[in-house]
């Protein structure tokens, strides 16, 4: 495909994109690092963890954005006293007939709302986490494989720890991208209280694209230009986290106890191609790579316990290491 057709194809279903995000915000007020993150889930089929306190409408968001998309929306509640078979579903003996039937759980959906994850027992997560990878489950003898688009967004709680069971590494790794979700300000704070506590009907979300138009848009994302130096970049930055003396950071020697995988390289480089398509560009910049780098890093870096006595944070280690690898 030749430069003026992809030029073509990502001015239409960007602006596709821009009319789900305006449509969403009709009802929504901020959070449009949310909105965004989850239109780069949907574009490159990587999932979405997001961390941040009740109420900031990490559900609303969700189930606008399935309306406006026409698509299923499931919201499963995650609790300690839960069970595999509560998320995939289970084979139920029919007495009469003396067969057994598969109920299918609610992870059979498009959107997903895995509601406060770290709360569900091991069992449960390794369920959910093996679904999400395989984008299938075996209930009995059957295979079922979910229908496209499929995206998970879950939530977790990053203060209350009582009852909750932290992801694993090896399972948080899973998750395209770790968004931190904070407050709104002061004045966004004041437009949602108008609009939900005002006296106004709350505005009703129409459906303005359909899941066949995202996945078209998906398979025009993966051919966005990607320069043979900004990927060399996307494997410093990434490189960066596992061996810093290598990438001459000398003052982070000793800091990361455990660095990014090159699933991360591969989530980077996707994320910046989706990036790039919803600013309408048909390539990828060193601006792409730096705008998604936290996300994809954050819930892949561990730090040593000198760096924690020093009171760094993950995102101080990431942001330190953008500052500090060479941008072609």
């Amino acid at each position: 495909m030749n430069a003026p057709q992809i030029d073509e194809q990502i001015a239409k279903y960007s602006e596709t994109c821009s009319r789900l995000t305006n449509e969403v915000a009709r009802l929504l007020v901020g959070q449009e690092t949310m909105v965004s993150r989850l239109l780069i889930g949907l574009l490159t089929g990587g999932h979405v963890l997001l961390e941040g306190v009740p109420g900031l409408a990490k559900t609303l968001t969700v189930s606008s954005l399935a309306r406006a998309i026409r698509t299923d929306f499931s919201r499963i509640q995650f609790t300690p006293d839960m069970l595999p078979a509560d998320v995939i579903g289970t084979e139920v003996f029919n007495p009469k007939e003396a067969t057994y039937s598969v109920k299918r759980g609610p992870i059979f959906s498009n959107l997903i709302l895995a509601d406060e994850i770290n709360r569900a027992p091991a069992k449960v997560q390794a369920a959910l986490l093996e679904a999400m990878q395989e984008r299938q489950v075996t209930i009995g003898t059957e295979t079922f494989r979910f229908e496209q688009p499929f995206l998970v967004m879950a939530t977790q709680n990053p203060i209350e720890q009582e009852g909750t069971y932290p992801l694993p590494e090896a399972q948080v790794d899973r998750f395209m991208l770790k968004a931190r979700i904070d407050y709104p300000s002061r004045e966004d704070e004041r437009k949602i209280v108008d609009r939900m506590a005002g006296g106004k009907a709350i505005p009703e979300i129409s459906a303005v694209t359909s899941p066949e138009e995202i996945l078209e848009a998906r398979a025009v994302v993966e051919k966005i230009w990607c320069d043979d130096k900004v990927r060399d970049y996307t494997i410093d930055v990434v490189r960066a986290t596992r061996d810093a003396a290598s990438a001459a950071i000398a003052s982070l020697e000793n800091m990361i106890e455990m660095g990014a995988s090159p699933r991360a390289s591969i989530y980077l480089l996707q994320a910046g191609k989706a990036h790039a398509f919803l600013e309408g560009r048909s390539y990828v910049t060193p601006h792409d790579i730096k705008s998604l780098a936290p996300d994809v890093l954050r819930h892949r870096v561990v730090l040593t316990y000198e760096a924690e006595a020093e009171g760094k944070s993950v995102d101080d280690v990431i942001r330190h290491i953008l500052d500090n690898v060479p941008v072609p």
